[in-house]
């Protein structure tokens, strides 16, 4: 299986874009089925470059996403990184979820601080990694891994010293070992533009991946951008809430905003475009449909 890093060079190479999709493990056998027999199998058919999946909070899901990486790479040769945080893990305990991952041929890894289980604050754990970049450091050393991590063009939720502040913890991620950045989902471009700009003044051309998330449900979308401190421009969120309960109008209207943004950004050169699917495919597939990427 590939490094995802090299399937970037490759793609730049050719002056195309990666399209790449972030799913999350299953919480019934119901969803188990309905996502490998008609989620995954119809977002496939659109040529993407790799996947992802998440880690749960305080790592409740440790198993099932390596599971599911490993299922999606042997059963439809994608390449797909499994994330890994610092949360309620020792350093003894991270190394043996790596040795897990390399035994089941998962070769990228996206390396994350990780949050909380839900109503306990972040608290490092005793005798693991306080921050994303001891993560990375400790991966990188064993050199068996392609290592992504999370940017935040807008900064962490949890940095108080405000986001150029964060953005500098980003470039020590970075160099601790990190061959490629995720954000997290915006909706305005000029912040993903800002921080590319802020990388490359700082001598950084590390590969800045701008997540995005086609809008499905208003009361949804509300709650995540709330938790994660992701604003929602003001004509954007006018126009959401008066649409009202109209849910084929919001999914609409979702998918509009989200390709007028996508064409944006590569229009003014992102090296590819990863969504978050929330394990659908429907407003994705019309996205990259709207774009003429499939």
């Amino acid at each position: 299986m590939r490094f995802i890093r090299e399937i970037h060079a490759d793609k730049n190479k050719r002056g195309k874009p990666t399209i790449s999709f972030e799913f999350f493990p299953f919480k019934t056998p119901e969803g188990e089925k309905r996502f490998f027999c008609e989620t995954f199998p119809s977002l496939v058919e659109i040529g993407p470059d790799y996947a992802s999946v998440t880690y749960g909070a305080g790592g409740s899901t440790r198993e099932k996403t390596l599971e599911i990486v490993e299922k999606i790479q042997s059963d439809f040769d994608l390449p797909t990184m499994a994330h890994l945080t610092c949360v309620n893990h020792t350093r003894d305990e991270i190394g043996d979820i790596l040795n897990d991952a390399k035994k089941r041929n998962i070769k990228n890894i996206l390396a994350l601080r990780g949050d909380p289980p839900s109503g306990q604050n972040w608290s490092m754990t005793d005798g693991g990694f306080e921050y994303a970049s001891d993560l990375v450091s400790y991966i990188h050393a064993l050199g068996d891994f392609d290592i992504a991590v999370a940017g935040f063009p807008e900064g962490h939720i949890d940095c108080a010293g405000g986001r150029e502040v964060d953005w500098q913890n980003l470039i020590k991620k970075i160099k601790s070992g990190a061959s490629q950045v995720i954000t997290q989902m915006f909706f305005d471009n000029s912040d993903y533009f800002r921080l590319a700009e802020f990388l490359k003044d700082a001598g950084v051309n590390t590969q800045l991946l701008p997540g995005i998330i086609p809008v499905t449900n208003t009361s949804q979308i509300k709650k995540f951008s709330a938790m994660c401190g992701a604003k929602l421009p003001q004509k954007f969120a006018d126009r959401l809430d008066e649409l009202g309960n109209d849910e084929d109008a919001v999914r609409d209207y979702g998918i509009e905003y989200a390709s007028s943004q996508c064409q944006e950004l590569l229009d003014r050169g992102v090296p590819g475009l990863h969504f978050y699917t929330l394990n659908k495919s429907k407003a994705v597939r019309q996205v990259i449909g709207n774009l003429n990427l499939a």
